[in-house]
């Protein structure tokens, strides 16, 4: 199978698991090993940008800061920061030519002293898969694949991100499930 990495996973209303019910995720590896991305569109509801920060010990930059994002069950103790190529640290992951990724804590150290990249999204924990999950998934239609897209990423409000998402495919995710079926 292609790569999907840099493509959106959008689940679909056959999704057995509870957790991705109208989730959208950013895939940002994907290969024979397995699948890693990061939910897009789930606020943690119990966490706050602050709160990591002051929690590092780091200073607060005034503003409004973006929320925390459960990225997904994985490792929920782990930090992962996804960002536009307008900022460069070393220890970084291409994802696409506009998107990055990492996991470094400089990253974070930059954003608390306001060097931060012009848009990011902070979350914690991420969604993977071993080898052939996902193509599973896929087969049973719990997933629908969109080519990911910078404005729905970074700009789209989170409530608004499942169905846009789909749509900028021409897709209405809503009537997904009536109009899917095997031959």
């Amino acid at each position: 199978m292609e790569s999907l990495t840099g493509n959106f996973l959008i689940s679909t209303p056959q999704m057995p698991d509870p957790r991705f019910q109208e989730q959208v995720i950013f895939l940002c590896a994907h290969n024979e090993e397995g699948a890693m991305g990061l939910v897009i569109n789930n606020p943690n509801r119990n966490i706050t940008l602050r709160d990591v920060l002051e929690g590092a010990n780091m200073p607060v930059p005034e503003g409004e800061l973006p929320p925390v994002y459960l990225g997904g069950p994985v490792e929920l103790e782990s930090g992962f920061i996804l960002f536009s190529a307008d900022y460069s640290i070393t220890n970084s992951l291409e994802v696409t030519p506009e998107i990055y990724l990492s996991r470094d804590s400089r990253l974070l150290y930059d954003i608390a002293h306001g060097k931060r990249p012009r848009r990011y999204l902070f979350m914690l924990g991420y969604a993977g898969w071993g080898p052939g999950q996902l193509e599973s998934e896929l087969v049973d239609n719990s997933w629908l694949t969109v080519p990911g897209n910078f404005d729905i990423l970074f700009e789209t409000p989170d409530e608004l991100k499942w169905k846009l998402a789909a749509h900028s495919f021409g897709i209405d995710i809503a009537v997904f499930g009536d109009v899917i079926g095997n031959a």
